[in-house]
């Protein structure tokens, strides 16, 4: 997600936050909830793009994003500063509440003008919450594609529920927040149809994903080892992303995606789903999700201990 990809200075500590009588209980994600389950999941990296691009065709992010990223030159550092982030929202603990702060903190001097002298801020209500909603989309796509079944209403619901409590502790504001899975479904066909854009960073992102540009450190001589290696992940990732992207705004990027696409990419799908289950834990979970859950099981033995201990 864009919200942790920036690197820009840190704005001096007076800059506002939300004001304290209006924080909306905020408080870290618990062991045991779906989000503690399947968001450390290395799945969820797939549809990750298409979060991101689906964030890039907001007028306000777009700009602010084609301004401050560093996608361009850093895509996979950008990327792996990103889902740390995002893991920390969900296994951090008090430490998400700590890296809430460091985001907004960071993305309250990330303010852009577009080409018609339009200004455009970072923390405006509408677009910071756009990029938690993406997250949403992003997670239940993902399981229609890389599961071996489709959640259900209710389990779409649930999820839901818990991921409101992350976008709380995002600060994102009360009025942007849909208060149920079918209120958020009917806002996000809403902003896909009247807000989003062809806009000129979500092509660039594209081009990123599809063919990977190396750390700006790898040295030369490596480079051409960097493009066999990632040159088949990139296409893989690109074809992923437009094909998890909305239809709607397929079309207003002008991507095609046709059903012999679509025939292939639920095949990818099927193959996913029954790997990844069989992986090793350290595998099948992303590193902050791995560790988090192995101390989780850690702290529960010691409680047992302490329970059964000789009095």
């Amino acid at each position: 997600m864009s919200v942790a990809e920036f690197r820009t200075p840190a704005a001096e500590s007076s800059v506002d936050h939300p004001a304290q009588g209006a924080e909306p209980r905020r408080r870290a994600i618990q062991p045991g909830t779906r989000l503690w389950e399947e968001i450390g999941l290395v799945t969820f990296s797939l549809t990750g793009g298409t979060a991101f691009l689906l964030q890039t065709m907001d007028p306000t992010i777009g700009t602010v994003v084609g301004e401050h990223s560093t996608f361009r030159t850093d895509a996979v550092g950008r990327a792996t500063r990103s889902l740390a982030s995002v893991m920390t929202w969900v296994y951090g603990g008090e430490e998400a509440l700590v890296e809430a702060d460091r985001l907004r903190t960071m993305h309250a001097t990330l303010n852009s003008t577009d080409e018609q002298g339009v200004r455009h801020k970072a923390l405006s209500s509408g677009p910071w919450a756009w990029v938690l909603l993406t997250g949403s989309y992003a997670f239940t796509e993902g399981a229609r594609y890389f599961s071996r079944r489709p959640l259900t209403d209710q389990e779409k619901e649930d999820y839901y529920q818990e991921n409101l409590q992350i976008m709380r502790n995002l600060y994102v504001a009360e009025k942007e927040i849909p208060q149920t899975y079918a209120e958020f479904q009917r806002k996000f066909e809403q902003i896909v149809d009247e807000r989003l854009v062809a806009h000129p960073t979500a092509y660039d992102f594209l081009k990123s994903i599809a063919v990977v540009p190396p750390p700006p450190k790898l040295p030369r001589v490596f480079r051409p080892a960097w493009r066999a290696v990632t040159g088949p992940v990139g296409k893989l990732q690109y074809f992923v992303t437009v094909g998890t992207t909305p239809e709607r705004a397929r079309e207003k990027l002008g991507l095609e995606w046709n059903e012999k696409d679509e025939r292939n990419l639920r095949r990818i799908g099927w193959v996913v789903a029954r790997l990844v289950p069989r992986l090793p834990e350290r595998l099948r979970y992303l590193p902050i999700a791995y560790e988090a859950r192995k101390v989780e099981r850690d702290k529960q033995r010691l409680h047992k201990m302490l329970e059964f201990r000789p009095m």
